[in-house]
């Protein structure tokens, strides 16, 4: 069911194998089932400031850093950059709406694939565009012993946010891992844009309200309809990235 995807990658990629130590996780639709309160934040922080973004759209621009999504409406409705101040101003906002929210779930399956990825002895890594610290300080909380801190890439590492490959390169940088030793997992169009980009072998997991052929067209190697679904296929895709058959 795997190995055609594996071969393609391998064969535009050149590489004899994956031979797979770590795994990259974006955090908001996969960890924590916290999109919808991101997309309802940013309707909000931008409505109350007369611009024009709806719910729908913030789940095109997950994975962006504030700045950038903030821009894009900001060139597309006044033909202009945003300001430092109105960065800072809109996107304060944001981050007050959001934690008006009840804390964000985990995601079914999400703890259930971490401790199949420790127990196989590779490394689990959070790759996020997000800087909402209410979350990243609850990993720990909801994810024991799982992330490693010095490994993690969040909107403060980077310069260029998802779609740019910045953030999984850095992830490779960090971990001392060349690009066929990781996999992505990712549920957002940008996000797999970015893994893609960095010639990582890249899975969509569609947990928010996207077609899944924008996941596809995006590039994904795989999709699967939820990470409950990737975790109950997980055995197999490792056995999948082991036997396919060599270039």
């Amino acid at each position: 069911m795997f190995n055609k995807a594996i071969n393609q990658y391998l064969n535009k990629h050149h590489y004899k194998s994956i031979s797979l130590q770590s795994v990259l996780f974006d955090m908001d639709g996969v960890l924590f089932n916290s999109m919808p309160y991101h997309a309802d934040a940013w309707y909000k922080a931008m409505n109350t400031r007369g611009l024009n973004m709806t719910k729908e759209e913030a789940y095109l621009h997950e994975g962006r850093t504030g700045s950038g999504t903030i821009n894009i409406v900001y060139q597309r409705q006044w033909n202009r950059q945003a300001t430092k101040e109105e960065i800072e101003a809109i996107y304060n906002e944001k981050t007050i709406e959001f934690n008006k929210h009840p804390l964000a779930k985990a995601m079914p399956g999400a703890w259930e694939i971490l401790c199949k990825v420790k127990k196989a002895n590779m490394t689990p890594t959070v790759v996020t565009g997000s800087g909402q610290s209410s979350l990243l300080n609850r990993l720990e909380e909801n994810f024991p012993g799982m992330f490693r801190p010095e490994l993690m890439v969040t909107a403060f590492d980077v310069k260029f946010g998802k779609p740019h490959p910045e953030p999984y390169l850095m992830a490779l940088e960090k971990g001392k891992l060349q690009k066929n030793e990781a996999i992505v997992i990712e549920n957002a169009p940008l996000g797999v844009e970015a893994g893609v980009a960095a010639g990582i072998f890249t899975i969509a997991v569609n947990t928010g309200p996207l077609d899944p052929q924008v996941l596809l067209n995006s590039g994904a190697n795989l999709l699967f309809p939820s990470i409950q679904d990737l975790c109950n296929a997980w055995d197999e895709l490792i056995t999948a990235f082991k036997a396919t058959p060599k270039i």
